[in-house]
């Protein structure tokens, strides 16, 4: 038994049990896998993989098991690398972020800023997706840390960290009777057509649990991702927006009036996703502090090491 071996099952599952794939990623051979993969489970006793000839097919039931330890003991050994890398320069290193548009485009970019100046010579990444892609590029160990409002909560094996909370606004070209009503209700935003997020981002959930629960159905004709295409078509007139408030800027965004909405849904929280027990170096827990300020490392490190959540904001 060797790590050579479980970095090679590992990589297998990973690639939907495409050996060709995995082997290529490990740059070594298809044939070389599939022979360490089979002297791994003589060793075992156990198939890990069904086959169907020499094609993998499935993960057998004691194979899930082997691959879940395999995944713990490779992640452990890539923490005892960065331990070295640690304290042999503190200031040096790369860190990945996987975060929604929303956060990228509205909320980092200062952080990211503050960020960089103090640490100059770490590299950083930064990964856009959904808020499952968010959790999953995480727990992948593509991303070192997740950003996003939704989803991350779902994940178990994710320890959940919550930044701050925030709620949404409407947005109209500044002749619309929309940005009139006073107090706006959902009643008046539903007699119009509507243009706010895809059902997976920026808690879209919220926003049609409201509608429901006042027997209303909203007329969304155009769904999207990012809140700078939203903001683009509501100035086409075809519709009005309903947007994260931070998304909109007075300045930036004069082309539109906007109303306050923070009275007709529930709050989001947008929240840090972290593997558990995952061994984050010092520049790592600036970062977190810089973006939610209230999440010193202490808080952080005891969240990991109970892999639990802290409760607070």
């Amino acid at each position: 038994m060797n790590l050579q071996q479980l970095r090679y099952i590992h990589e297998v599952a990973r690639r939907g049990l495409n050996v060709t794939e995995a082997a290529d990623a490990l740059f070594t051979s298809q044939p070389g896998v599939s022979k360490q993969i089979r002297q791994f489970e003589a060793e075992l006793g156990i198939e890990i993989f069904e086959r169907h000839g020499k094609r993998l097919v499935a993960v057998t039931e004691p194979g899930r098991a082997v691959l879940a330890i395999a995944e713990r003991v490779l992640r452990d050994l890539d923490d005892l690398q960065q331990v070295g890398s640690e304290f042999a320069n503190e200031t040096v290193g790369s860190l990945s972020i996987a975060t929604t548009h929303t956060q990228a485009r509205y909320v980092l970019p200062a952080v990211v800023r503050d960020f960089m100046r103090r640490y100059p010579q770490v590299k950083l990444s930064l990964h856009q997706g959904n808020p499952r892609q968010v959790a999953e590029m995480v727990l992948d160990g593509v991303a070192d840390i997740g950003i996003a409002t939704e989803a991350i909560a779902d994940y178990e094996d994710l320890v959940m960290l919550p930044c701050y909370q925030w709620n949404r606004c409407v947005v109209a070209t500044p002749r619309h009777p929309i940005l009139h009503e006073s107090p706006l209700t959902l009643e008046a935003i539903a007699r119009y057509p509507i243009i706010t997020y895809d059902d997976a981002f920026t808690g879209r959930s919220l926003i049609n649990k409201a509608f429901l629960g006042r027997g209303l159905k909203p007329n969304v004709v155009l769904s999207a991702i990012d809140s700078d295409v939203i903001k683009k078509y509501v100035e086409m007139d075809l519709g009005i927006g309903i947007l994260a408030r931070m998304a909109y800027d007075a300045e930036e965004d004069r082309r539109l009036g906007m109303v306050d909405a923070s009275h007709l849904f529930e709050s989001s929280t947008t929240r840090i996703g972290l593997r558990k027990r995952a061994w984050l170096r010092t520049y790592v827990f600036a970062f977190i502090e810089g973006f939610a300020p209230h999440l010193s490392r202490r808080i952080v490190e005891s969240a990991l090491i109970g892999g639990g959540s802290d409760p607070g904001l």
